[in-house]
């Protein structure tokens, strides 16, 4: 009964919101031609910006840029005790959360679910955002050109959720 009413969310709010627009006397499909009209222009403002972002991602991929970074940061994240297998999942998330999902996906195969990387890779997919493709699409939709603080919060929220992460999963596994 539940995976049904699980399943049948979706089409419950949307009957829900035309029985009561019919009770109340509104015009529910020409709201609804109007927001997929304002839905079309969204998209086609944030396209440029979305376009971008999944170039420069591919660069970045195709470039072998990753295994440059990954090499070069591996001393320095070992201070924190982040183990460097993690590195390119943590260079990834801020461009790219489909990019993250497949090296997540790779590290939970290489290494398990119920290991140290296994659990501080699915901590930091859950706590880290993809900074640059929600900056780029968000700001770009309302065209704010200038993110003044924004990129640093960002940045200083996902390090802390990586410290965390690290810290958090020590403490469980010293503890089990």
């Amino acid at each position: 009964m539940f995976n049904y009413l699980l399943k049948s969310i979706i089409p419950i709010i949307f009957l829900v919101i035309i029985i009561y627009g019919m009770f109340a006397g509104r015009k529910v499909y020409e709201w609804f031609v109007e927001g997929a009209k304002e839905g079309l222009k969204v998209c086609y403002r944030i396209f440029p910006y979305l376009l971008s972002m999944i170039i420069a991602i591919r660069i970045f991929k195709e470039a072998k840029l990753l295994d440059l970074l990954n090499s070069i940061l591996a001393p320095i994240v070992g201070l924190i005790g982040l183990p460097k297998e993690l590195v390119p999942l943590i260079l990834i998330k801020p461009l790219s959360g489909s990019g993250a999902l497949g090296v997540y996906t790779e590290i939970l195969k290489q290494y398990g679910t119920d290991t140290k990387i296994g659990l501080i890779a699915s901590v930091i997919m859950g706590t880290t955002e993809t900074i640059f493709y929600t900056i780029t699409v968000y700001f770009g939709a309302v065209g704010i050109k200038k993110i003044r603080h924004t990129l640093w919060a960002a940045i200083f929220a996902d390090l802390a959720a990586i410290i965390m992460s690290v810290t958090i999963i020590g403490i469980f596994l010293r503890s089990s």
